[in-house]
């Protein structure tokens, strides 16, 4: 699933939205996608949670990381997409109605509550995915260093016959190759982090929408309240002139209601 399916061409179909039946099928459509795109990010989260607890004991592989990278991938994609959504409900026709405009504002500020629990889910996750990654890095540049010391002094004590051109030529081999990997990893980790600081710029993007859209809904019913106010004061105003018109033709009439 990608951004792209309901990107810039389907914002212009929401643009072109003008009936309000329109308007309530394509929110009914949306909102279930956005309920479909929060429940897999749960499950991914529960499983990489899982996966988790895994790092730093024997179970621990390349296979699992390379496995767990690719969850957040496709999680990251998810959130990105469910965000996308939401910003397209925002975007369509609100009700004529005032009951179904608060309707949809209550199925709207739910949908937005359930994503935002999964989002802040998810970085706690991924949180815990860079600290142990971070604390793997840390374990492996120490190892290398004790084992690198370690190694030599054997060879110089068991007296082998390997020189110290040679020696230096493996080890320097040997040290590139895990340079290389570590500062991989140190890649992957600075890439996670950044993935976290856009996840929670979406979780604060979403608060805003919310409170505009509540704005906006609020508007509208204090636009349709005062409506009313001033039509109920407009048919007051005609009560009062039929009765004027009654009491200038009829004296007895007028007197009655003084």
């Amino acid at each position: 699933m990608s951004q792209g399916s309901y990107g810039s061409s389907g914002l212009s179909s929401y643009q072109q939205l003008t009936t309000a039946g329109n308007s309530s099928s394509e929110f009914t459509r949306l909102s279930q996608v956005v309920g479909t795109n929060i429940q897999k990010i749960q499950q991914n989260v529960a499983q990489i949670q899982r996966m988790v607890t895994q790092l730093g004991t024997a179970q621990e592989t390349e296979q699992l990381w390379e496995k767990l990278g690719q969850i957040q991938h496709y999680t990251n994609q998810l959130v990105r997409d469910t965000s996308g959504y939401l910003k397209d409900v925002s975007k369509l026709p609100q009700p004529s109605t005032p009951s179904d405009q608060k309707m949809r504002k209550i199925q709207v500020e739910r949908l937005t509550k359930d994503f935002s629990d999964a989002l802040n889910n998810f970085q706690i996750a991924q949180r815990r995915v860079a600290d142990k990654e971070k604390a793997s890095i840390a374990r492996s540049r120490a190892a290398k260093s004790s084992l690198g010391y370690d190694d030599r002094a054997s060879m110089q004590s068991d007296h082998q016959l390997i020189s110290l051109s040679q020696l230096s030529s493996q080890e320097a081999q040997m040290e590139d190759v895990d340079l290389d990997v570590l500062q991989e990893r140190e890649r992957a980790v600075r890439k996670l982090e950044e993935d976290i600081q856009d996840v929670h710029q979406i979780t604060k993007d979403l608060g805003m929408m919310v409170h505009e859209q509540g704005e906006a809904v609020d508007s509208i019913e204090a636009n349709v309240e005062s409506s009313s106010i001033h039509i109920e004061e407009g048919s007051t105003s005609l009560r009062k002139a039929a009765m004027l018109k009654v009491c200038f033709s009829n004296s007895s009439s007028c007197n009655s209601h003084d």
